[in-house]
């Protein structure tokens, strides 16, 4: 439960002020968006992009498959615990997708609102949607929760990535 009240599958405060923010930040994009810049910079935030796309439906496909889901819920009603697939990389792949989509935004636009906006909505993420997704998580999950949270990191895939690409001892 979510600090001050009930707040259930995403209708508290902070998913508002990010939803606020993110529709500013897609808003204000092309109108902002300049030629001029670094190159790189839109070639990195195009390449974000992608990224961001994969994380974004890759877990709706997932969860449908593996979580245990009423026929006609949404994809947010899991009864199981779903850890493959993008939930092999990282807890939470769809906040990821949207801290992916700001940075995109800021690398491609390069222009200073986009990027506060940006790191303003990353920072809602990170400092509230996440925590209030873990404890609802270790409420309905428990100890099965406890456990995927020790194996698979919380936002960073570049961790994932690492750990994936040690050798394994034997």
């Amino acid at each position: 439960m979510a600090q001050g009240g009930s707040w259930r599958h995403g209708a508290s405060p902070a998913w508002f002020a990010w939803i606020a923010l993110i529709t500013v930040q897609l808003v204000l994009s092309p109108f902002l968006y300049s030629q001029s810049g670094l190159a790189a910079a839109r070639v990195a935030g195009w390449v974000t992009w992608c990224v961001m796309c994969i994380f974004a439906w890759w877990p709706v496909v997932e969860l449908r498959r593996r979580g245990g889901i009423a026929k006609g819920a949404s994809y947010t009603r899991t009864t199981t615990l779903v850890d493959s697939g993008p939930y092999a990389i990282v807890r939470h792949p769809q906040y990821l997708s949207f801290i992916l989509l700001s940075s995109s935004l800021a690398l491609i636009v390069q222009d200073w609102w986009i990027a506060c906006l940006g790191a303003a909505a990353i920072t809602l993420v990170c400092a509230r949607i996440v925590p209030q997704a873990e404890r609802l998580n270790r409420e309905r999950f428990g100890s099965d929760y406890l456990a995927y949270s020790e194996r698979v990191p919380r936002l960073n895939a570049l961790a994932a990535l690492v750990r994936a690409l040690r050798p394994t001892r034997l």
